[in-house]
């Protein structure tokens, strides 16, 4: 691995610390304020964090198409590196004229990446509630293993989508299940508690947030996706926050911490990191990094919180962890059809 290999798998590391350690800021926010409020305020200062990268980012990218630009009139045109940006040709007038346009483009905001946004942002304000609301009644190691149990299921909402499913895939799900009745049902048990039956809904739904997002991140900039996402799901939960809620400024600056932690830094910051660091490495490597989530969720719970699991619940993860690790393997060739 080279330098800037290194840097990414750090800062993907990173990532997933930040990602695995908000389960943590959301169980302790939740004494303050009630579910919907926190999905609320955490998701407008998300939205709110990355609307300074989206215009640096777009900036840098208008900058780079200019640089683009004046390169391939010095090329066709080479009095034109005399004179640097003037010139008096009408043909370098017109180039001028397109890289002005070209800029302004970059900064419009696709109608795809409007519709991308919304979308998303409904399928995001769901997941989130559900596991806000899922987190009132199981520990926090619980949820960020059951949570990350979207890495299976994606494939297998992916058959009606009439993409074919590997094997692979099928021997992680049933990893999967093993270790979600042994984390999650008592001993002779075969039902999940109520809190773990609203964190596995949580896992569906962004399932088909993920889905959603890779049908419209191609077709759009994706950290602009994810800003109007973060302000439509805060939007929603907002409203249904004032019909179902009694939110207030005090327990809201109570639970400020909590509420700054899961918003500027799980939502902007780390999202912004994952962006980033994610160019220049292996796809795989990325993904494995990332589903380490899950395992910093138990952890901060057990440190932070003093939450405990059992002999049964720590194998119950285990299967779970391994069953997420193979879901992320490059499938043999023969498979990929």
């Amino acid at each position: 691995m080279n330098k800037t290999q290194i840097r990414n798998s750090f800062l993907l590391l990173l990532t997933a610390i930040i990602w695995g350690s908000a389960f943590v800021a959301q169980s302790v926010g939740m004494e303050y304020v009630e579910p919907f409020t926190f999905t609320f305020t955490r998701s407008i200062i998300g939205g709110i964090v990355l609307i300074p990268v989206i215009a640096l980012l777009r900036k840098a990218r208008s900058a780079g198409m200019r640089r683009d630009a004046y390169k391939e009139d010095v090329a066709t045109q080479p009095h034109l590196a005399r004179e640097s940006v003037k010139t008096d040709s009408i043909k370098g007038k017109a180039r001028s004229a397109g890289m002005r346009r070209d800029a302004q483009r970059v900064v419009r905001i696709t109608k795809s990446e409007w519709l991308g946004g919304i979308c998303c942002g409904i399928a995001l304000c769901a997941a989130s509630n559900f596991q806000q609301i899922g987190m009132l009644h199981t520990t926090v190691g619980k949820a960020g293993f059951i949570t990350a149990l979207y890495v299976v299921i994606v494939p297998i909402l992916g058959l009606f989508l009439k993409k074919r499913v590997p094997i692979l895939i099928w021997f992680c799900v049933v990893l999967s299940v093993v270790g979600l009745y042994l984390l999650c049902m008592p001993k002779g048990a075969f039902t999940l508690a109520q809190g773990d039956l609203l964190v596995l809904i949580c896992a569906v739904l962004f399932s088909f947030h993920i889905l959603i997002i890779d049908y419209f991140s191609p077709k759009g900039d994706g950290v602009v996706i994810s800003c109007i996402q973060f302000f439509v799901c805060g939007i929603l939960s907002g409203i249904i926050m004032l019909f179902l809620e009694n939110p207030s400024l005090a327990n809201i600056m109570d639970a400020k911490w909590s509420i700054l932690y899961a918003g500027a830094l799980s939502s902007g910051v780390a999202y912004t990191l994952q962006v980033v660091a994610q160019k220049g490495v292996n796809p795989t490597v990325a993904s494995l990094i990332l589903c380490l989530e899950s395992v910093v969720a138990v952890l901060s719970g057990w440190i932070i919180l003093g939450d405990k699991l059992t002999s049964r619940e720590l194998a119950g993860c285990m299967f779970m962890f391994v069953a997420i690790v193979f879901a992320q393997l490059p499938t043999p060739k023969k498979e990929r059809k």
